[in-house]
């Protein structure tokens, strides 16, 4: 357990490094699966990500929504 918190200090300490892995592990899913489930992979990392921010934040969907995509009967 103290090596992995060694190795996420690291990592997070140089992020050249954390690019570096991140950039393997895309490149592995790349080898493995292909490309456009590569690319479907990342687009549910990033929409679970806002999710996950909108729920840490205790936003409301509804606020979240209206600024990504603002009414048009406001302006």
């Amino acid at each position: 357990m103290d090596k992995l918190l060694q190795v996420l200090h690291f990592l997070l300490a140089n992020k050249r490094f954390l690019g570096l892995a991140v950039g393997f592990v895309f490149g592995l899913l790349y080898l493995i699966v292909g490309f456009l489930q590569t690319v479907a992979f990342a687009l549910f990392l990033v929409a679970g990500y806002f999710v996950g921010k909108m729920f840490d934040d205790r936003e409301d969907w509804r606020d979240v929504l209206d600024r990504i995509m603002p009414r048009k009967d406001r302006e």
